[in-house]
This record gives C-alpha cells, sequence and structure tokens, in this order.
C-alpha cells in the first residue's frame, strides 16, 4: 500500500516515495532546551512520533532512521542560564533530563542505537561543532557565505530560489519593516551562520573556529547534523508550521548552497499551529500550559497523548477542558472493552489493513480513532499500538491519576473539576463499585462532596449529580 503524505514544498499531499526503500530516513527539529516543554512542543514530539511508528510498520523496524535534534546552545539558553544563576551546561542538562522525563510519560519512544528495533538518534548540537564548522566552511568556498567582524553571514541574494518552502519573494521580505540591520551585514535578509563570542559569555558556549571564538547560528545546526546523519537528500523533514520560516527556509539555504544539485529533505511535514480555548498560547495571557504542568495535576500522561492526537496533524487544534475531558471519557471506554475482552490482541492481518487505510492516507489519525470506536477490545490493544496508547493493563489504568486531581491543588480543581471532568469521576466511582472497591467509591463520593458536588445514587447506580 501507498503512503501518502502533504508535502509543504509541493503545496499537495503525495505518494510517500522512499529515496531507498530500505533506508527510510526523517530528520524532525527537537527542542530547545532552556525551559520546559510546552503544549506546543509536545504535540510535534507526539506527531512525529507516530509517524515514525508507521514508518517502521510499512518498512520495517530495521530499515527507518529517525533522528531528532537537541539544540544546547542558543541565544534564550544564554539567557535563561543566567536568570536562574547556573551554568549553562547545568541548565541544558536539566532541561534535557526534563524533555526526556515528560515525553517518556506521553509514551513517546526513546532515542536508541538499536537497529532491529528502528534506529532513532537524539544528537546535541555541542557535540557537533565540527560538522557545523565545516559546512560553514564549504558555503564560504562556494560564494554562498561571507565573514565580517568575526561573524559570518549567510547571502540570501545568492540562492535564487530562497523563498521555495514559505512561498515569501526576497524582495518582499523586509517591505514595510522596521528593522536594526547590522553594520556587517550586506543585506538585511543575510542570517548568521556563525556569531563572535561577546566578553562576558559563559565558556561553555563558546567555541573555537577559523573566525574567532563563538558559536553557531540555530539554523546551520540541523543542517549540519541532518547532513551528517542521513546524507545530502533525505526522505522527510518535519517540524512545527511556525519553523518553516525562518528556520526550515534557511536549512533549504544552506544545505544546497552547501551541496550544489542536492535536494535536501524531498518532503516536508508540518504540523500545525496549538491553541488554548481559541488563543494563541502565552506567558503574557496566562494561558501558558506545560506538559509537566498537566501531568503535576494528575493529569495521565495517555490523555494528554490522546488528547493531542484528536484534530489532524497539520490542522489548528484548540486545547480547552472539554477536549481533555473528552479524551479521558474515551480512553476509559476503550479500556473496559480491553479489560472485558481479556487484553488479549485481535486478528492482526485484518487490523494491519485499517491502520494502513486510515494512516496511510496523510496521518489521518481522527480517521483510525473513529476505526477504533467501532472496534473490541482485542483489536484496540493492537491497533492502538501504533498510536502509542491502550497498552496498559486495564486494572493499571482504573487506578490511574483521575482521581488523584481531587487531592490537587485548588487552582488544579478549578481547571478539572468541570461538568465533564464530575461525570468521568463518576464513572470511575460506578466502575469501583462494580469491582466492589468500596475505598475508592467513598473516596471519589467525599472528595466530590467536599468540592460541593452532591451525587444521587440509585440500585443500578449513580444516576445524577448537582452543585451545591
Amino acid at each position: 500500500m501507498t503512503l501518502f503524505l502533504y508535502n509543504t514544498l509541493t503545496r499537495k499531499k503525495e505518494p510517500f516515495m522512499p529515496i531507498d526503500a530500505s533506508n527510510v530516513r526523517m530528520y524532525v527539529c527537537g527542542p530547545t532546551v532552556y525551559d520546559r516543554a510546552h503544549l506546543g512542543n509536545a504535540r510535534s514530539v507526539v506527531v512525529y512520533d507516530v509517524l515514525y511508528r508507521l514508518l517502521r510498520q510499512v518498512y520495517g523496524a530495521e530499515h527507518v532512521t529517525y533522528v531528532r535534534n537537541i539544540t544546547d546552545v542558543d541565544d534564550k539558553i544564554n539567557t535563561a542560564a543566567i536568570a536562574r544563576g547556573i551554568t549553562i551546561r547545568q541548565l541544558t542538562e536539566e532541561v534535557t533530563d526534563w524533555f526526556h522525563d515528560d515525553m517518556s510519560a506521553l509514551g513517546v519512544l526513546e532515542a536508541n542505537n538499536n537497529k532491529p528495533n528502528g534506529l532513532m538518534i537524539e544528537p546535541k548540537a555541542t557535540d557537533h561543532i565540527t560538522q557545523m564548522v565545516k559546512m560553514i566552511e564549504r558555503l564560504i568556498n562556494n560564494d554562498k557565505a561571507y565573514a565580517a567582524d568575526g561573524h559570518v553571514l549567510f547571502s540570501v541574494k545568492s540562492m535564487p530560489n530562497y523563498g521555495v518552502l514559505s512561498g515569501r519573494i526576497q524582495e518582499d521580505l523586509n517591505a514595510g519593516a522596521r528593522i536594526k540591520v547590522e553594520s556587517y551585514k550586506r543585506d538585511p535578509n543575510d542570517f548568521v551562520l556563525w556569531k563572535s563570542a561577546d566578553a562576558e559569555d559563559d565558556p561553555s558556549s563558546v567555541f573555537d573556529s577559523p573566525w574567532g571564538k563563538g558559536r553557531p547560528g540555530w539554523h546551520i545546526e540541523c543542517s549540519a547534523m541532518s547532513t551528517h546523519y542521513l546524507g545530502q537528500d533525505f526522505d522527510i523533514h518535519g517540524g512545527g508550521s511556525d519553523l518553516m520560516f525562518p528556520h526550515h527556509e534557511n536549512e533549504i539555504a544552506q544545505s544546497c548552497g552547501a551541496y550544489p544539485g542536492s535536494g535536501f529533505a524531498h518532503m516536508w511535514v508540518h504540523n500545525g499551529f496549538l491553541t488554548v480555548n481559541g488563543e494563541k498560547m502565552s506567558k503574557s495571557l496566562g494561558n501558558f500550559i506545560t506538559v509537566r504542568d498537566l501531568l503535576d495535576k494528575g493529569i495521565q500522561g495517555e490523555v494528554i497523548r490522546y488528547a493531542l492526537l484528536k484534530t489532524k496533524y497539520n490542522e489548528p487544534l484548540d486545547w480547552n477542558d472539554k477536549l481533555l475531558s473528552d479524551a479521558k471519557k474515551e480512553l476509559d471506554t476503550f479500556y473496559r472493552r480491553i479489560k472485558k475482552d481479556g487484553g488479549k490482541e485481535g486478528m492482526q492481518k485484518e487490523s494491519d489493513a485499517l491502520i494502513l487505510k486510515a494512516l496511510g492516507e496523510d496521518l489521518n489519525v481522527p480517521s483510525l480513532l473513529s476505526v477504533l470506536h467501532a472496534n473490541t477490545g482485542g483489536t484496540l490493544k493492537y491497533m492502538g499500538k501504533i498510536l502509542g496508547i491502550l497498552q496498559q493493563e486495564p486494572d493499571e489504568w482504573f487506578k490511574g491519576n483521575s482521581t488523584a486531581a481531587l487531592g490537587a491543588d485548588n487552582d488544579a480543581n478549578a481547571v478539572l473539576l468541570t461538568n465533564s471532568s464530575i461525570e468521568l469521576l463518576i464513572l470511575d466511582r460506578n466502575e469501583a463499585k462494580k469491582a466492589k472497591d468500596w475505598k475508592k467509591a467513598d473516596y471519589i463520593r467525599n472528595n466530590l462532596k467536599s468540592h460541593g458536588i452532591i451525587l444521587e445514587d440509585r440500585p443500578d447506580g449513580t444516576t445524577d449529580w448537582r452543585r451545591i
């Protein structure tokens, strides 16, 4: 079966035709490790985790290589380290550990070097300075870049097709904008490949180069590392829509400028933006949500993952309480079916056909979720594996964190105790009563009561509730 993906480069859905089916290669821009991963970061990681799982199923795990970088040298990192009064290395190592912990809670596959299970590589920028310097030297030798005042800049005008990905025309890039143009730039649109070090820079963020001490620009690291691990031409480059310009546009310019004749990534895949209650997520608006914020409120990682997958990957996703409560409710339903069927996996051949039919059509996860709703427990467990869900034992799932939220702080309760959340807790309580877990049932009832929620019980279960 042919896999179709929407290619941002051509603005159309295309059949995915790997350069070499025995060596399928994908690169995705990873986190800049200066703070906790927010929901927008998580959406990107979860989307490409599913795509990686799909590629492994279609081409064989041993034939797929996935590279997702860690940006551990950046001005934001320097600023954050100074604000916290710690070294850059301390900050980046701590935040990288946070990132791994949070993504693990969301069921994201970990980086490894075990080819039979699929090769996933997670290179750090600071470990690849040599590769970046060599690529910058190639760009200078190819008259695509120039050195000035200890910096090295890419000459945008040297690439006539600059804007091929984003559709931006060079002449219009700065039209009407009030921008400060550094004196060492030949053109306002030129961007930094190598930045000269400042006297006050932390030594761990300063590296030697032919142009003096400094650090690489943001864009060059992805060009250097993707080429190093995947070659001058590879199959898929992924990332968030916010990276399309200038980051991905500059990657294309750098990579094709360094290696004339190269096509760099043959297919570009971008996931959509994430908003919160219809607004852009922003600390200034008070709606900035990290993965850890939700986990600390007792929300299960699988619920967060499921909520992130309910909207098609390249469409806008609006995060709200209903999305989260609906995700929990649907997962509860699935796990009840799995428990009823004894956790046995269903028929694999038929399930594989359904998986590929849905996900093969531009990674249409909502379509596969609709298929899940129409199937029994055994099939759910098998089909859920490719989405990274439904792999827990049902008893463990129902011992999860839905009730833990009631013991959280008042702010968490204000968020979680929506009507939908209350109904989910009531469902949990009914399940506990069926299992004769009276302690859990009483715990839920008493805590709901402490929050002003009164349940109306009948012999056949809780039929209604009211707020007081």
